[in-house]
């Protein structure tokens, strides 16, 4: 008995030593976790280890709400996302969102292979969904800012968009979150189209411009990068994502998700172009149509049935393992690059990064004078934007212009006056704010593109007993040919976001109207669509026209 006891625990030593030696040599011999090795190699070395539970893992995309160290581990998930203004707590904290990520973090590193995660979040227009973070323009604004030379050839520069590009990287990663679906390269060519104000132009060359910010959001590609693979410089720098997939502003009569009709030719040379720029200049991500992605964002909710049905269909070689495994190298290429392997928690140093008229006396009128989420649109703190001062901090136009004008000056704010009180008041000059309510797509999509009727109200009233101004706070063309009689100048603000001194700064000359017309100005909805080089085209402005008249349209500031 006691020699079998013995031999016993000389197998099981024999055992254990055995385990423990391949253990170490294993460890020894992770190639992928050697930062000096080839990228390829590296790749190949991780997907050679990987279970078929671990590469489907890779491919999933879940919500926040539905995270959890837990989660992450027990189905070896690589990436999660913030969706439709998903955040972990109202006004949430850089810091509170950095613990967020980095506890999921933790539960993916944790597993057999600590693959990282990677966490994707729409900062479309800055970091939009985040309180306190910068909110820039919307890009239907950014289109405005070509410039405008004396043989007419429209120029465009790119750097603003560039430099709001890195601006929104730092503002991003200083939240922990590493990913951003951003740009838009969608060539919107129909303003009815409830995502329109997410589009640069309808014209290709202009969006193809503007492709520009990539290298802001990812960095420059260094000299010895490969052109047209994913490109990630720096921890304050995130991975872009070009989408919606090529021909997604050419829809149908301008309806969200609609069918695009279009030949081949029209597709390749209007909707292409960015797309194709975008890949040439390193975006990490393309987003596809059909859930054609490589990973899989469209299951925020429904993560335990995508993995089961995909495990199934491969196990059943009804998908091939060569499909999934060239699907996990992308993935884990985009990974490798940006460097979450060797650092994949958050970074607490970027936390801090986050970034006059002497009239007498004016009339500033309209919803959209004094109201931050109007001024910001869609894709502001939640899905469908917000109404009202309290989403996030910045400066509405109204505050703006009270801190523009001279002391001596008064300002009056009456959101709805009627033709009486403007008479009596004797003003000086009035402006007047008015526009769209925010909206995303689907609940943006819109026929007829009249402003509601209390703008149209305010405009009758103000316009009609004093020298006025309209500032247009849309996020596309409207109809406004009906008032342009009693109109002095107007303007087309587009969504400035949180930067309402902006504004004020060129009503009151301290910069000047340089902007152009990013989209055509039509003159009825029945024109629609209605695109520059089209045989109907006959519209109020066009691509070509400044947004404003080139003076001030207010005297100047103090």
């Amino acid at each position: 008995m006691a020699r079998i006891l013995i031999f016993f625990m000389e197998l099981v030593l024999l055992c254990l030593c055995i385990a423990t030696m391949t253990t170490k040599a294993e460890a020894e011999c992770m190639i992928y976790k050697e930062r000096n090795q080839p990228l390829n190699t590296r790749i190949n070395d991780l997907v050679s280890r990987m279970t078929l539970e671990e590469k489907i893992g890779q491919m999933t995309q879940i919500d926040r709400s539905i995270a959890s160290p837990e989660v992450m581990y027990k189905y070896k998930i690589g990436s999660v996302l913030s969706g439709s203004g998903s955040v972990p707590a109202k006004k949430a904290s850089a810091e509170t969102w950095i613990r967020m990520v980095n506890d999921f973090q933790n539960g993916c590193l944790s597993t057999r292979l600590a693959i990282p995660l990677i966490y994707g979040i729409d900062a479309i227009h800055g970091h939009n969904n985040v309180y306190k973070a910068t909110i820039f323009p919307h890009n239907i604004g950014l289109g405005a800012t070509r410039q405008l030379p004396s043989n007419s050839q429209s120029t465009r520069d790119p750097e603003l968009v560039k430099r709001i590009g890195a601006a929104t990287a730092l503002e991003v990663r200083a939240t922990g979150i590493h990913y951003t679906f951003a740009p838009c390269v969608a060539v919107g060519r129909d303003p009815r189209w409830g995502r329109c104000y997410e589009s640069y132009s309808e014209d290709p060359k202009l969006v193809q411009a503007m492709t520009e910010i990539i290298p802001g959001l990812q960095g420059e590609i260094s000299a010895n990068s490969r052109k047209g693979a994913p490109y990630v410089a720096g921890n304050d720098k995130v991975a872009a994502c070009a989408k919606h997939y090529v021909g997604d502003g050419g829809t149908i009569m301008g309806l969200n998700e609609n069918n695009t009709v279009i030949d081949r030719h029209g597709l390749l040379s209007i909707h292409m172009p960015p797309c194709s720029s975008a890949i040439i200049k390193g975006v990490a991500t393309i987003m596809g149509i059909s859930a054609g992605i490589d990973m899989v964002i469209m299951v925020p909710y429904n993560h335990t049935e995508f993995i089961k049905d995909l495990t199934f269909h491969v196990k059943n070689k009804i998908i091939p393992m060569s499909r999934i495994d060239d699907a996990v190298k992308r993935i884990l290429r985009v990974k490798f690059t940006m460097g979450l392997f060797e650092k994949p928690l958050a970074d607490l140093r970027l936390v801090n990064q986050l970034l006059g008229s002497q009239t007498s006396k004016i009339l500033v009128a309209g919803s959209h004078a004094d109201n931050l989420g109007y001024q910001c649109g869609g894709w502001t703190i939640e899905w469908q934007g917000l109404s009202g001062n309290n989403l996030t901090r910045g400066i509405t136009i109204l505050t703006a212009i009270r801190n523009t004008v001279a002391p001596e000056t008064k300002v009056v704010y009456k959101e709805n006056p009627d033709a009486k009180f403007v008479k009596s008041n004797n003003f000086s000059h009035a402006i007047v704010m008015v526009g769209e309510p925010p909206y995303a797509e689907g609940a943006g999509d819109n026929l007829n593109l009249t402003i509601p009727k209390s703008g149209r109200r305010v405009i009758r009233n103000v316009c009609g007993a004093a020298k006025c101004v309209v500032c247009l706070i849309t996020g596309r063309p409207v109809v406004i040919k009906p008032y342009l009689s009693i109109i002095d100048t107007l303007v087309a603000a587009w969504l400035p976001g949180t930067e309402g001194q902006g504004v004020a700064d060129v009503l009151f000359g301290d910069y000047g109207f340089n902007g152009k017309l990013p989209r055509t100005w039509f003159r009825t909805a029945h024109q629609l669509p209605m695109n520059v080089g089209d045989s109907h085209y006959d519209p109020l402005s066009s691509l070509l026209d400044m947004a404003s008249l080139h003076n001030p349209p207010m005297p100047t500031r103090k």
